[in-house]
């Protein structure tokens, strides 16, 4: 059984990497956001990482803003769109409080300047 690259990282891996985010992690979501054939697992991990925020018994509002603004300033022009798409997949707070974070960022902006 030869599942291949496109097999890692998992959604709860990238996840994982985006609840604890430190520098170690924020280089390995670097490396992942390098190569679009990972576009897809970068977004599932994020939608289960907002999923499991909305669960969780304390919102860390702070936290999701943050990564939202950390997100929108690394991220390539070609994964703004489908982040800010993210953001707006729910009303919950955590995923508004990973929107305001993202739109403060100013990325979206950048990767699709108005004429």
């Amino acid at each position: 059984m030869n599942a291949g690259p496109a097999s890692f990282p998992d959604r709860d891996t990238v996840a994982d990497k985006l609840s604890a985010f430190g520098e170690a992690d924020q280089a390995f979501v670097r490396l992942l956001m390098e190569n679009p054939e990972q576009d897809d697992r970068l977004l599932d991990g994020l939608y289960r990482y907002l999923d499991i925020a909305s669960e969780a018994r304390f919102l860390n509002t702070l936290k999701l803003d943050k990564l939202g603004q950390w997100l929108g300033n690394e991220a390539p022009a070609r994964l703004q769109m489908r982040l800010m798409e993210a953001a707006r997949a729910s009303q919950h707070p955590a995923y508004q409080a990973f929107k305001t974070g993202l739109t403060k960022s100013g990325g979206l902006e950048r990767a699709f300047p108005k004429v």
